[in-house]
């Protein structure tokens, strides 16, 4: 299957430098700011090294260590039997479907890519497609949101990761009762019994729908040393065009806990925090409306 790629000719993306980032705490919150509210951000001027690039994700939070180590600095060698460690295409997705708590945070930055081409990144934002699929056709959206799915990661032979339970597509928050997390990757998708013929037609239509939205949504970018990526991975789908030649890539996980601690407590301080401990109701600067 040919895919085209598209890069985006005018770059209107969330970006903040990378010197104001470590050296002042508002400029700390106005990045994690963005990306709550855009679902990623750029940092520019990131010295093209693994130790700058680890220590502006611990910035925010210590890094999520999982089979994979911790801070990653990798070249498509099949370290791993993953296909993130090859240089094929890879289509919008979510990472760590297979966790009972995926990441939330992830960073990608590029420190090289030589004797080659390829490799541009894909970004969708998964929550507006979702919306456009509700508008479209709100039962496809109640399947994706009702039908709990199996995942998995087994490539590797002392690996086989599964959830303690299922979990749909699109997770809603009982109190706040909207959409807070998105499960999406063809990849890590396990067989399901549970379900009958005519269940399973009616959720492949579903999924067919929003993965036609997804695609019509992507935006893609060819990332540039010294420049790192970083996305709400509970948010946004990514992914990468093929490519020829060597890339070297670093980054990491945080994890949603961690990350929304940081952020709380950047934008409303501690008192606010304290004060409104087991507060749940979505009203304005309640700091418990970010989940």
């Amino acid at each position: 299957m040919l895919h085209q790629v598209l890069v985006a000719t005018s770059d209107k993306s969330p970006r903040i430098s990378y010197e104001e980032v470590m050296s002042d705490d508002k400029r700390l919150a106005v990045w994690l700011q963005l990306i709550w509210t855009r679902g990623f951000c750029f940092v520019d001027g990131v010295p093209t090294t693994p130790e700058a690039t680890k220590g502006l994700i611990e910035r925010i939070a210590f890094i999520r260590h999982t089979h994979y180590g911790g801070f990653w600095d990798f070249t498509a060698d099949l370290t791993f039997k993953d296909t993130a460690y090859t240089n094929e295409f890879l289509g919008a997705h979510t990472d760590n479907t297979y966790f009972t708590d995926p990441a939330r945070l992830q960073l990608f930055h590029l420190l090289s890519h030589t004797d080659g081409s390829g490799g541009e990144n894909l970004l969708v934002d998964g929550f507006s497609a979702a919306t456009q699929l509700r508008q479209e056709n709100p039962a496809h959206y109640e399947l994706l949101a009702r039908h709990r799915q199996p995942w998995h990661a087994s490539g590797n032979e002392d690996v086989c990761i599964q959830p303690s339970a299922q979990a749909p597509v699109f997770s809603i928050h009982p109190d706040l009762e909207k959409m807070y997390q998105i499960r999406w990757n063809n990849y890590d998708r396990a067989p399901k019994i549970n379900w009958s013929v005519d269940e399973q037609i009616a959720w492949y239509r579903a999924a067919r729908h929003y993965e036609e939205i997804l695609q019509s949504r992507e935006i893609w970018q060819k990332l540039e040393p010294g420049s790192a990526l970083i996305f709400d991975n509970w948010r946004m789908l990514h992914g990468r065009s093929s490519f020829t030649g060597k890339r070297r890539m670093c980054g990491g996980y945080i994890n949603n806990d961690d990350y929304i601690s940081r952020l709380r407590l950047l934008k409303y301080g501690r008192e606010c925090v304290l004060n409104n401990l087991g507060n749940v109701r979505d009203i304005a600067q309640n700091p418990y409306s970010i989940v």
